[in-house]
């Protein structure tokens, strides 16, 4: 299976469309650690060159960040020849205006708020999924990345607010859509049960599944993947790579955003040793297996080095042989009903 990573594919019933390979802006912003805002561009430089037109980012990526350097970068480019997706049900506020009675996004970093993002602008998230909010939102991603429109609004890990989103978010949306504001509208989270009870209420043009449907974690695969399927929801996955596992397994390695626990390193080394046997690496492994299914439109890379970003290319283009994934089967490491890349 090839996978060409600058193919456009189009989203189910809408005309925005995105390349087979997108570029996740997260990393650029301080993901973990620090990082210049020079390297940032010159990474987002080297995607652009690489063919990649699909670009994410988010309010929370560096309380800002991702979307300031996405749009330097993107700037110089005819409007139309790129795409870009950012997220709603956040809102960044000056730490000098923040009160108490604030729904404040600190709950992911167990108290320190600046913990999983460095070097950001003295704001803070603060939640927000009400139609009022949305608005704002948008005008103030408008203004940070200074790019003209947003093609994609994903609806952004509203998994304590699943009411709020779809009463208040969802409808604002869909009148953005409608008004011609935005060419696409959905969900981007990191649980595949929260969206699947979404999309049980709604219908979104396109989801953003993070870390969801893996060659480690194929949650996704139940419930939700099949309504996609049935609905022509398009699906955009994200953290193929869990958060760094399937990188290099390891103990300490990162999986959901934290030190993975000695199981799930277990599992992923497990993964390494066949992918070993069939002199095929992991990471290009997880890549296709994600492609396979055919709800995927495109997977997006959250790299910083741009080594690391030339290697998606080649990972899309590996030969994999059947024999591999007939051995994950045999080992229960992938679901019996995962698709696999086409040939296998």
């Amino acid at each position: 299976m090839s996978i060409d990573p600058r193919e456009r594919v189009r989203l189910g019933r809408t005309d925005v469309e995105v390349t087979r390979l997108g570029f996740g802006a997260a990393p650029l912003a301080g993901l973990y650690h620090a990082f210049p805002e020079a390297d940032a561009l010159a990474t987002l430089r080297r995607a652009w060159d690489l063919g990649i037109r699909y670009f994410d980012m988010a309010p929370l990526y560096g309380y800002g960040n991702a979307e300031v350097r996405s749009g330097l970068a993107l700037r110089g480019e005819p409007r139309d020849s790129f795409t870009v997706s950012t997220k709603v049900g956040r809102l960044l506020v000056p730490t000098g205006s923040l009160t108490p009675d604030m729904d404040r996004d600190w709950q992911r970093f167990d108290g320190v708020p600046d913990a999983f993002y460095h070097d950001t602008p003295d704001v803070r998230p603060v939640f927000d999924y009400s139609g009022d909010g949305i608005r704002r939102s948008v005008e103030d991603s408008l203004e940070r990345t200074g790019l003209g429109r947003i093609d994609i609004l994903y609806i952004h890990d509203p998994d304590t607010h699943m009411e709020a989103a779809l009463r208040g978010a969802w409808p604002a949306l869909e009148r953005l859509r409608a008004e011609g504001t935005v060419g696409a509208i959905g969900l981007g989270m990191n649980t595949a049960e929260a969206l699947a009870w979404f999309c049980a209420r709604a219908t979104p043009d396109v989801l953003l599944v993070a870390g969801r449907y893996t060659i480690l974690d194929q949650s996704a695969l139940t419930e939700l993947l099949p309504r996609c399927e049935a609905d022509g929801i398009a699906v955009v996955i994200g953290g193929v790579m869990n958060s760094g596992l399937l990188v290099d397994p390891k103990a300490g390695a990162t999986f959901d955003y934290k030190p993975a626990d000695a199981a799930v390193v277990a599992r992923a080394q497990r993964l390494r040793d066949v992918c070993a046997a069939h002199e095929v690496s992991l990471r290009a492994a997880a890549v296709q297996f994600a492609f396979a299914h055919p709800t995927v439109v495109c997977v997006v890379a959250g790299v910083r080095r741009i080594a690391h970003l030339d290697e998606y290319p080649e990972l899309m283009a590996a030969d994999i042989p059947a024999a591999l994934w007939s051995d994950l089967r045999a080992e229960g490491l992938i679901d019996a009903a995962a698709p696999v890349p086409a040939g296998a």
